[in-house]
């Protein structure tokens, strides 16, 4: 800073004139990279980023200093060393390595980015252009879709930095404030998806480093019965009139876009551009759903059960999957959702199984096979039924209150000609037992103040509020005729009780769906709920609550779906198949003048140099969503895309489709969490690296393979020769910037 030169200018002199001014007088080496500073009244400092700009443009003052700075051998700027960790880079100052095999420091939840950097990096020729300083003559500083140039600079540094050879890992956290002030959803650090990262960094790379300055107009022509390679060179050149980079040149490839009208049968035929592959994983229709069975039978414990069900399936497809394994016909079961001792939902039998997630605990219970009237027989009505603890040591004005649900409600067959309170008593009773055990003698009580006493407890339920007391047969008809909504007692049945045993173990409630007693939300047209209150003493005597939780599981059990491995093939089948458009996203048909559902296919036209290929691992649908598992089997080397390529080649001019592996990021985790890491290529050594943000290990091409690949970048073969070397063989390298000075230099400029 204490070395000054003063030179002369004009008004329309440009920018890199002035620097490569400086360079000759400052007799920097030709290797070296350097870049200009305007130093402020203030003390403040501007980059020059634009060196077309003119001297008049960027307002440069009479005697105004200019700084020159050179960019260091282990590729940062010294300007950056006052601003980042300084003791990281110093840590590193006498460090060799290879060139590539540098890790990137997680900022917090960063792995996505770090993931996506490291892929890019080892694109041989996206690399090679940013070492060998291509991109400065080609930044486009006035493009309204770019960012100025400057995500394309400082990703440059990245590269310059990781492929220096003398850091061990680096901190992208200027990459990182760049990346955030151009596109917000990336501010902060939360997490965020790989591929909607790597779709913006890419799209910002081109834009930065667009060759097309001045975009013209470009008409779009329908292909009117023009041959396929017409209108897709066609297509292709006014997708390079408006699109020319080092990004369209390395990364895009051309579809061929077929819709067709299912009412007239118009054929449209387009040609677009693609960045990259986003193929889907074959998906199975089915699902495994864990469920309890709940058997009639009260000596029989429930039974756990691993179904397999259409995943787009009914309630009823449930009841069959379950009926196969134990032979209870679907028409005798019922489905409910049971959350915190109550039935959060009662299914019917047509209700869509999407509703019901994988966390949900269902039982399905048996039922009666009587739903409706035959000859001489009323039908029978399930009753919910829950299980209540009066709360101890609480003296409470209202007998709603202090009583909690504990257990698992049963649903509960009863004949309708039996819908008396002492018969439902014996009912639950018998359905109980496995769990309840009934009073001996010795615990009957004798007197008969405390059996009415008792009797009268049984028919709380049926008591009104206000009501003066009753006689309990003339009591119970009311409260029957209130319970199941108005309904009268079957001809011949007995409207009175029978007597109830001595010793009650427990009361009858009618209650609302919560369990709480406010009948009020009852339906007079449907059955109520039934609470089964239990003192606290009673409870502990006579109810083995470990007998009550148990259950027994069924051979099936440990079943699961078996996914077997899936070929990378045959998710680009899947891709070029023929599908129907959605509701949401008709196509207008020009010949109908509506919006049809029509069929589309996907072709391949033409590859790019290197192919990204993404796998859908995570399905969305209005109702769930979930991340793939599925294994996917793709080659390393001598990947063959002849079969999916259907643009026709000639003889003389044979084009190779076979492609080699580079790069894999992987994801491990769910869909609200995750790690993001990489395997990659090293192009000058050929060897694979493991990526995991700052931590680099070497890695075995049998570790690539796994249920976490994610977004796999593949090299074709013709390209890939001029980069890769077989392992142990020594490759090409780029050659890095020579020389350095040891601090920045300055221009006074008049």
């Amino acid at each position: 800073m204490n070395t000054l030169h003063e030179a002369q200018f004009s008004h329309t002199d440009t920018v890199d004139l002035v620097l490569r001014t400086a360079r000759e007088q400052f007799l920097v080496d030709p290797q070296e990279e350097t870049r200009l500073w305007i130093k402020n009244s203030d003390g403040s400092f501007e980059h020059l980023h634009n060196t077309h700009d003119t001297v008049l443009d960027i307002c440069l003052r009479p005697r105004q200093v200019v700084i020159m700075e050179t960019r260091d051998k282990d590729g940062t700027w010294p300007s950056e060393k006052l601003h980042c960790m300084r003791s990281i880079l110093e840590d590193d100052e006498d460090f060799e390595g290879q060139p590539g095999v540098c890790g990137l420091t997680n900022l917090g939840n960063t792995c996505f980015m770090n993931s996506a950097l490291q892929c890019l990096s080892n694109v041989p020729q996206l690399t090679e252009y940013f070492l060998n300083n291509h991109y400065l003559e080609e930044l486009n500083f006035c493009n309204p879709l770019g960012m100025k140039g400057e995500i394309a600079q400082a990703y440059a540094d990245l590269v310059k930095q990781a492929w220096s050879g003398h850091h061990r890992s680096i901190v992208p956290r200027i990459f990182k404030s760049k990346v955030g002030h151009f596109a917000s959803q990336f501010l902060g650090y939360q997490q965020h998806d790989l591929q909607e990262f790597l779709s913006f960094l890419l799209d910002g790379l081109h834009e930065d480093l667009n060759r097309v300055k001045k975009k013209e107009y470009v008409e779009l022509c329908d292909a009117s019965g023009r041959s396929d390679q017409e209108v897709a060179q066609e297509a292709w050149q006014n997708h390079k009139r408006w699109n020319d980079s080092v990004i369209v040149d390395t990364f895009h490839g051309l579809f061929k876009s077929t819709l067709v009208c299912p009412d007239c049968g118009n054929v449209s035929v387009t040609f677009d551009p693609f960045c990259y592959l986003s193929v889907p994983l074959p998906v199975s229709h089915d699902r495994i759903l864990e469920v309890f069975f709940v058997s009639m039978d009260p000596k029989l414990r429930p039974e756990q059960h691993q179904l397999a069900v259409p995943k787009k399936g009914k309630i009823f497809d449930l009841c069959v999957a379950l009926s196969e394994h134990i032979g209870v016909s679907p028409g005798r079961m019922m489905v409910a959702n049971v959350f915190r001792h109550r039935f959060y939902k009662i299914y019917q039998v047509d209700e869509s199984l999407s509703g019901i997630l994988d966390r949900d605990d269902i039982f399905i219970y048996e039922v009666s096979d009587r739903p409706g009237k035959s000859e001489g027989t009323e039908e029978d009505i399930v009753l919910p039924v829950y299980l209540r603890e009066r709360t101890p040591a609480q003296d409470y004005d209202d007998s709603y209150h202090g009583l909690m649900l504990f257990g698992h409600p049963l649903l509960v067959s009863v004949p309708r000609d039996q819908l008396t309170w002492d018969s439902l008593y014996h009912i639950l009773l018998h359905r109980l037992s496995r769990y309840v055990t009934r009073p001996n003698s010795d615990d009957e009580d004798s007197g008969d103040e405390k059996d009415t006493e008792e009797k009268d407890n049984i028919y709380k339920a049926g008591k009104t509020a206000g009501d003066s007391p009753q006689d309990p047969d003339l009591e119970h008809t009311r409260a029957r005729s209130r319970v199941w909504g108005g309904s009268q007692a079957p001809s011949g049945s007995s409207l009175g009780p029978s007597r109830p045993p001595r010793k009650l173990l427990f009361t009858l409630q009618t209650v609302n769906s919560n369990g709480t007693s406010d009948c009020s939300a009852i339906s007079e047209d449907a059955p109520p709920y039934i609470a089964i209150d239990w003192e606290p003493e009673m409870k502990k005597r006579y109810y083995d609550e470990v007998e009550a939780e148990d259950f027994v599981k069924h051979d099936c059990i440990g079943y699961v779906l078996k996914k077997s491995p899936v070929r990378l093939q045959e998710c680009i089948e899947l891709f070029t198949t023929v599908e129907t458009l959605e509701e949401e996203n008709l196509w207008y048909c020009p010949t109908c003048k509506q919006h049809q559902l029509a069929t589309k296919k996907l072709d391949l036209w033409m590859l790019p140099e290197t192919l990204i290929i993404h796998l859908k691992r995570f399905s969305y649908t209005m109702f769930s969503c979930e991340k793939l598992e599925t294994l996917v089997e793709f080659p390393i080397r001598d990947l063959d895309f002849s079969e999916f390529v259907i643009k026709p080649q000639s003889e003389s001019d044979p084009v190779l489709y076979k492609y080699d592996l580079i790069a894999v990021s992987n994801h491990y985790g769910g869909l609200r969490d995750g790690h993001y890491t990489t395997f990659a290529r090293n192009k000058d050594s050929g060897q694979w690296h493991y990526f995991d943000d700052s931590s680099v290990s070497p890695a075995a091409e049998s570790q690539m393979k796994s249920k976490a690949a994610y977004v796999l970048f593949y090299q074709r073969q013709d390209t890939a020769q001029c980069f890769l070397s077989p392992p142990g063989s020594p490759g090409p390298k780029a050659s890095p910037p020579q020389g350095f000075l040891s601090c920045s230099e300055s221009v006074d400029v008049d």
